[in-house]
């Protein structure tokens, strides 16, 4: 598995931590930039990248997006189809979402968490599976639907 990941100048430091340390434990991981600190560079340029490559396989692609506090990347990343990106704070939130909703892109906010925090979440979240249980497929149907339709 493919992990994307990117950030804006506010993510760009703790971006940097998660590359190394996630390839340091064996993860496959694609830098979608920046490739260099600009404390003028957009988010949505970069979630974009991120939510693009998810989306053209949700069920073997995950992404990580990170800014400040970390709503922006995860709003531009739900504009994708396929993409369900989740906004997280620590392991069991994310590992809740992962199993419960399947969210395939894991948006960080990297003003309110550390490099060990942000570590542990994002290990969660790439190590927790999605559960398949009829409830959660039931519901997930109807937010697909919904996205297609406008209805339920």
């Amino acid at each position: 598995m493919i992990v994307y990941i990117a950030s804006d100048h506010g993510g760009f430091e703790l971006k940097k931590f998660l590359i190394d340390e996630l390839k340091r434990l064996g993860y496959s991981i694609d830098d979608l930039g920046p490739g260099n600190y600009d404390p003028n560079d957009d988010y949505p340029e970069y979630a974009k990248k991120v939510a693009e490559a998810v989306s053209t396989e949700q069920n073997s692609k995950m992404g990580i997006v990170l800014c400040r506090n970390g709503v922006g990347v995860c709003m531009v990343a739900n504009k994708f189809k396929g993409v369900k990106c989740a906004l997280s704070w620590n392991p069991e939130h994310i590992k809740s979402a992962r199993n419960d909703d399947n969210a395939n892109v894991l948006a960080l906010p990297a003003d309110y968490i550390d490099n060990e925090a942000a570590l542990q979440i994002a290990l969660a979240f790439l190590e927790t599976p999605f559960s398949n249980e009829e409830r959660h497929v039931r519901r997930l149907k109807q937010v697909d639907d919904y996205d297609n339709t406008g209805n339920f």
